[in-house]
């Protein structure tokens, strides 16, 4: 029997016993009363806790903790409603930290998630797919996901309801083109999971592997046309001895121009060889440049105006062969792209505590719009002219991981018809004083 039950039980007995006594030394008109006054408090005592109860119930959510106190068997009752309420904020408590963290690793991901009714609509998203897909989770809860994804493929995509394959949708955002990969999962009573991934990286990517196949692959065709053409001359036709020397004196060049371009394939292997790691060594920095200078001009024969300009005697901490090479491709393609009588200053001075290299020449420049992608493999501005120059189109690849590898950075600035400047920062961790 309940403990409630108990204690009203024991209440009327004790107040018949009362009243008896009352009868009999009073008469029954005082029983009467004595046992209505008894009644009358008890009435009153349940109405007062239970406006007390009914004042707690329309408290506001942040002081419904304050539970009331009781006196009797509203104690009891108090008291478990105490003990459930500090069970449910526990539980609260619990399921607002699992929340959170759920929140965290959403954030977190790399990928956007969005959560979508059964008619589409937007029920949560993280803050990545805000950022690709420019939702909000707030603003845009309930809406329906193709009024704020307008694209006409994601739009049928998601109206057909096959979702065994991504879909691959451009965007444009802050004036730059982006590339993202959407994947419908579904799950739950006909909900949906919507996630996206940005991989405009790996689409650059893409395109530049078919791009670097397509041109390797022209680079070694035309010498070995030119070889092949003249090598079935010698051996079908008779041919005179100055057309001999002819054919042999370009099939040479040709060659020389494959074994560089095989060279340059091979440094860029190693370079991008993460278990090769740098042989560093104290580099004197003002005679590795006077070196490759003296072997510049000796080529150039006085072509072009060249000027060393050592303004600090800070040497490097690093890899002099990989240095050698990055310096020597950026003063030869400044002698390369400047025409004859042009002027090419070489410098390396101490800047903010940073050691910094830099190229300036005064030749054609280079187009804003190239400046990006200067550093691909077998990139080209101006195909035709830069064969007749003799490069091999992995010069500045070639720059660009011995600048990664020397935690530098790589700087190119130009402007058309006056000249370009290719600067390397080094931190101030690799100069030695």
């Amino acid at each position: 029997m309940s403990n409630i039950w108990k204690r009203f039980i024991y209440i009327i007995l004790i107040t018949l016993i009362f009243s008896g006594f009352f009868w009999m030394a009073f008469g029954v008109t005082f029983a009467l009363l004595l046992f209505s006054a008894t009644l009358f408090w008890i009435a009153l005592h349940h109405v007062s806790h239970l406006v007390a109860l009914e004042r707690w119930l329309l408290l506001p959510e942040q002081l419904s903790a304050n539970i009331p106190a009781g006196s009797g068997e509203w104690d009891d009752v108090f008291a478990y409603l105490a003990r459930y309420v500090r069970q449910h904020s526990q539980s609260q408590e619990l399921l607002s930290m699992a929340l959170e963290r759920m929140r965290n690793v959403t954030a977190a991901m790399p990928d956007g998630i969005v959560l979508l009714t059964e008619n589409d609509r937007i029920e949560w998203c993280n803050p990545v797919a805000e950022d690709h897909l420019g939702i909000s989770s707030v603003l845009d809860s309930g809406q329906q996901i193709t009024h704020l994804v307008r694209q006409v493929p994601f739009v049928e995509y998601l109206s057909v309801r096959n979702f065994t394959k991504p879909l691959v949708l451009n965007q444009t955002r802050r004036r730059h083109k982006s590339v993202f990969s959407l994947q419908f999962v579904p799950y739950g009573f006909n909900q949906k999971l919507l996630i996206s991934r940005d991989i405009t990286r790996f689409e650059k990517l893409e395109t530049m592997r078919q791009d670097f196949i397509a041109n390797v692959s022209h680079e070694l065709r035309t010498p070995l046309t030119v070889i092949n053409g003249f090598l079935d001359t010698l051996t079908h036709e008779e041919t005179t001895p100055d057309f001999d020397k002819r054919a042999l004196t370009l099939m040479s060049e040709q060659a020389i121009r494959m074994q560089s371009l095989v060279e340059d394939l091979l440094i860029l292997s190693r370079l991008e060889n993460e278990q090769n790691k740098i042989n560093e060594t104290i580099i004197n920095v003002a005679d590795l440049l006077n070196e490759i200078l003296r072997d510049v001009e000796s080529l150039d024969t006085e072509k072009h105006s060249i000027r060393l300009n050592i303004a600090t005697h800070s040497q490097l901490l690093g890899s002099q062969t990989e240095l050698r090479s990055a310096f020597s491709n950026l003063i030869n393609n400044a002698v390369r792209y400047t025409p004859e009588g042009g002027e090419i200053s070489i410098h390396w001075q101490e800047k903010d505590g940073q050691g910094i290299f830099y190229v300036q020449d005064s030749g054609i420049g280079i187009e804003a719009q190239h400046i990006p992608r200067l550093t691909e493999r077998f990139y080209r501005i101006d195909t035709s002219r830069s064969r007749e120059t003799g490069g091999t189109g992995l010069g500045l690849a070639i720059v660009k991981h011995v600048v990664n590898r020397h935690d530098g950075g790589l700087q190119i600035t130009s402007e058309i018809g006056k000249g370009s400047r290719f600067t390397i920062v080094f931190p101030a961790k690799r100069l030695v004083a």
